[in-house]
């Protein structure tokens, strides 16, 4: 797999410039969403976990109602003043939220923020595939999984650094740097132009109906459940767990998250050699049952000794078993997009995956303050019924709409 990656970064100059785009990106924004928690804290002590719950749900209604707006307005737009456009938006929301004072304002600003995220994330994924080959797309997910790890990881991690030295204000301000020098990369680098037929918007919509005939794709939704719901625990609950649980402070909180983003990132860097030996099909089912096993036992380590040891464990477990869902996402969707519909069926993942947290994080908020084994408890119940409806969707002998053989589902 090493191997594959150092191609994709070695054979396509065009990709690598973008990959630091996203890399520097993804850091800053990893690193904001450790400054928003412990913001919450600030504003709203016990309630963080309903703040950052509203704050993120926020977030999801941009993905959602924004994301297939601007991909529809902007589909003839030039997409490098896209990509540009949406990080200078993004910059400039960053820097603002260290004024706030007021709850509503992190409210506004974090629609701002993430409605440029819905417009930049579709159209820098749709543009991978046009910048490498076959065989160096299969290193251009690796790394793409992995610059996401690195948000979900290193900026936890750069952030329990920072805040030995600075107050966690100084998070956006690193934020608003790490978007301001994505936006620089893409500014000086050379895209591809669309064909009007990648572009247009009616190809765009079409290729949403993609996942209403496509069994794999419903199996999809219900991991993006799955996953979602995972994500928004550990994103809304672990401030409150670390701060208010544990007595703990913002370097633990910082720690916590970046535990999850190891057990996320252990399986990218794997991704090649897992692909290989068990196929896309189970590693993607396989991924709900690792996440309902993981909540079991951290719901029993818990019990019996609850610690940052502990908490940190079934973090790493949980972070693995959502990266054996998303990591091999990427292939999936590039197999079953229609042709000239890739970036429609991106989007359509984007929208779609994202809509689960509209019912996940304000559960998770609300589930702030009950019994930390009782809300793992319920967690590990959801994903494990997830499991069971993607293997009933996803067979093995399953044959993809408007093909005449069947799916190679192991690779």
């Amino acid at each position: 797999m090493v191997v594959v990656v150092w191609r994709a970064l070695a054979d396509f100059p065009t990709y690598r410039r973008l990959f630091c785009a996203q890399v520097v990106a993804l850091a800053g924004t990893g690193l904001a969403t450790v400054a928003l928690a412990l913001l919450a804290y600030d504003l709203a002590s016990d309630r963080a976990g309903q703040v950052v719950a509203t704050a993120l749900t926020i977030k999801m209604l941009a993905y959602v109602g924004a994301g297939p707006l601007l991909t529809a307005a902007l589909a003839r737009a030039p997409r490098k003043a896209v990509l540009v456009g949406s990080d200078a938006v993004r910059a400039l929301a960053v820097a603002c939220l260290p004024l706030v004072d007021q709850v509503w304002q992190v409210y506004v600003l974090i629609a701002v923020l993430q409605c440029a995220s819905a417009a930049f994330t579709p159209t820098f994924q749709a543009v991978i595939p046009e910048l490498v080959d076959d065989r160096g797309y299969t290193g251009a997910l690796a790394l793409s999984r992995l610059a996401y790890d690195l948000e979900a990881l290193a900026s936890p991690l750069l952030a329990a650094l920072v805040l030995l030295v600075l107050p966690f204000d100084g998070l956006f301000a690193l934020t608003a740097l790490g978007f301001a020098a994505s936006a620089l990369l893409v500014a000086t680098t050379a895209l591809p132009v669309a064909s009007d037929g990648a572009r247009s918007p009616r190809r765009a919509a079409a290729s949403w109906l993609v996942f209403a005939t496509d069994r794999r794709l419903r199996a999809l939704m219900a991991l993006n459940l799955a996953v979602a719901a995972v994500t928004a625990l550990v994103l809304v609950d672990t401030v409150v767990l670390v701060r208010s649980h544990l007595g703990g402070n913002d370097t633990g909180v910082a720690l916590a998250l970046a535990s999850f983003g190891a057990g996320s990132m252990a399986v990218a860097l794997a991704l090649g050699a897992l692909v290989d030996r068990f196929g896309t099909r189970a590693l993607m089912l396989g991924g709900p049952f690792v996440v309902t096993a993981g909540a079991a036992a951290l719901a029993l380590g818990w019990t019996l000794a609850p610690g940052p040891a502990v908490l940190g464990a079934g973090w790493v477990v949980l972070g693995a078993g959502c990266a054996l869902v998303s990591a091999p996402t990427g292939r999936l969707l590039r197999e079953a997009a229609p042709e000239g519909g890739l970036a429609g069926v991106f989007a359509a993942q984007f929208s779609l995956s994202h809509a689960c947290f509209l019912l996940t994080y304000p559960l998770a908020g609300w589930a702030g303050g009950l019994d930390p084994v009782l809300v793992l408890g319920c967690t590990g119940v959801l994903t494990g019924a997830c499991a069971l409806a993607a293997v009933g969707l996803w067979r093995p002998d399953q044959v993809a709409v408007g093909r005449t053989a069947p799916v190679d589902d192991d690779h």
